[in-house]
Formats: structure tokens, sequence, C-alpha cells
């Protein structure tokens, strides 16, 4: 029994957990730096890569535009989800106008949820630009 416990105690000695100085900041956290109210802002609603989305803004505009207008259940969580996607388009393309009107949608059609992008678009858009600029740049080049 005894050749039990050490093995045990090996594996928890082993087992270490990291340090807040080990864990090493994801890009857009060292872009945002000291601005957690930017990155709090941007870490659900831009798109890392946004490339990957093969529709332009207003085309994604107009599938979410389809599904609002559409009477059967479940259309509205997927006008949101529309939404959202343009929203991320918007801030990639920098246009904070179209940011505030997309995210409001979806504000507006899931009320319950709070998108802190609408309380300071200008800031977390320009951050995201520096991302893009920064990252994306990087990746064309390889």
């Amino acid at each position: 029994m005894s050749f039990f416990k050490k093995f045990i105690r090996k594996k928890k000695e082993e087992a270490k957990v990291a340090t807040p100085q080990e864990i090493k900041k994801t890009e857009l956290e060292e872009i945002c730096g000291d601005d957690k109210e930017v990155y709090e802002a941007l870490k659900n609603t831009m798109y890392l890569d946004p490339r990957w989305v093969k529709k332009s803004i207003e085309e994604v505009i107009s599938e979410a535009e389809k599904f609002e207008k559409s009477k059967k259940s479940g259309d509205l969580t997927t006008a949101k989800m529309w939404y959202e996607i343009a929203g991320g388009l918007a801030i990639w393309k920098g246009d904070v106008e179209k940011v505030k009107q997309c995210f409001g949608k979806c504000q507006e059609l899931s009320p319950n949820e709070k998108y802190k992008i609408l309380e300071i678009p200008e800031r977390a858009v320009a951050k995201a630009r520096e991302y893009y600029q920064k990252y994306l740049k990087e990746e064309e080049k390889k």
C-alpha cells in the first residue's frame, strides 16, 4: 500500500498550478494592454481572423433582416446570430456606425444580453484595427 501512496504523492507534486506570471497573454490582451474595458468589449464580438466569412456586411445584414421579419419560432435567434456576424465584420472594416447598428439590433433581439462594445465602440474598433494591422498582415506574408 505504501508503494501507491508514493506514486500518488509524486503525481500531486508534479501537478503544479501556473502562477499569473507564467500565464501567457493572448495577442488581443497584449494589444489592449491595461484597457480591460476594451478587451471585455472585444473578446466575444470580434473575429481574430474574419477572412473566413465569405459574405459582405450588406449580405449578412440582409440575411439577418430576412430572419427578423419571419414569424417562425427560433428565427429571432438566427437573426441575432447574423447580426453578430455582421457586427464582427464591421469591427474588421473599422465601421463604427455599423458596429453600433448591428450590436444594437442584437441587444434589441436579446434584451437580457448586454454588449459592452455599445458603450465604447470607437475605442474598441480602434484597438481591433491595431490588432488586424499587426496580426493579419503577418499571416498574409507567410
